[in-house]
């Protein structure tokens, strides 16, 4: 493996915010199920076969767009979805919305050609785990995968540091705001492990960085999500940073 489905100069720095387990979970149990939706048929069968090299990666089904993605996740419940954004009828962001509804469970990763902030945005607060650009390695692809499956959110690196540049901005128009209802209040350690995910370190370096175990971390991440009532922690880190509970300098 090592192939690019480069779409575009390629980004050497690998997908951020998230690494791949000590332990890869079809080793651990059953393969993880994958559905693989874009409306391009080739890049699909692309994905299929780069896939089906990986033992602990079993890909259960495609879709061809948002719709046919909604009915698919509801009848094969995937534990993650590899979507597109832009497609023809439902786009992969109205698709992550409902699919939340029908398959709760299902972990999604954005995989698009499309850098535009607005779209890496909407995709995160419809519940979407990762955001990938078609420009990383198939490699890449399948560490993404395992990373999702084991809780972490995966998010390329040019990408990354655009999320970064619009909580700035949200901070700035919303200087004069205040939040309608009080925040959930998080622990200071809560804090620690959330302004270090938003600096896009997985739980590994976050345990190494706060002396703590890496299960200590993904009960921290669990509990904050669990107190924002969000799905993912890209959407913790945004709801942290509209209602100014973290600031990154």
């Amino acid at each position: 493996m090592g192939e690019r489905f480069s779409m575009g100069p390629v980004d050497r720095g690998g997908p951020a915010a998230a690494g791949p387990s000590e332990q890869p979970r079809g080793a651990r149990g059953e393969p993880i199920r994958v559905l693989v939706v874009d409306d391009h048929a080739l890049f699909r069968r692309g994905l299929e076969i780069v896939l089906a090299q990986e033992d602990d990666i079993q890909v259960v089904g495609e879709a061809g767009d948002g719709a046919e993605a909604v009915e698919k996740a509801a009848d094969l419940l995937p534990d993650i979805i590899l979507m597109d954004v832009r497609m023809p009828r439902r786009s992969g962001i109205e698709a992550c919305t409902a699919i939340k509804d029908v398959a709760p469970s299902a972990k999604i990763i954005m995989l698009t050609i499309s850098d535009e902030e607005a779209d890496l945005y909407e995709a995160i607060k419809a519940g979407a785990t990762g955001y990938l650009l078609k420009e990383i390695s198939t490699d890449e692809v399948a560490t993404a995968i395992r990373a999702v499956a084991d809780g972490q959110s995966q998010i390329s690196p040019s990408m990354a540091a655009k999320l970064l540049t619009e909580f700035k901005s949200m901070i700035q128009q919303r200087s004069d705001e205040r939040p309608l209802v009080p925040a959930p209040r998080l622990t200071d350690r809560e804090l620690e492990v959330l302004k270090l995910v938003a600096t896009g370190m997985n739980n590994r370096d976050i345990a190494k960085e706060l002396f703590i175990s890496e299960n200590t971390v993904k009960n921290h991440v669990r509990n904050i999500l669990e107190k924002l009532q969000l799905h993912s922690r890209m959407e913790a880190v945004v709801y942290a940073m509209r209602e100014k509970i973290l600031e990154i300098g």
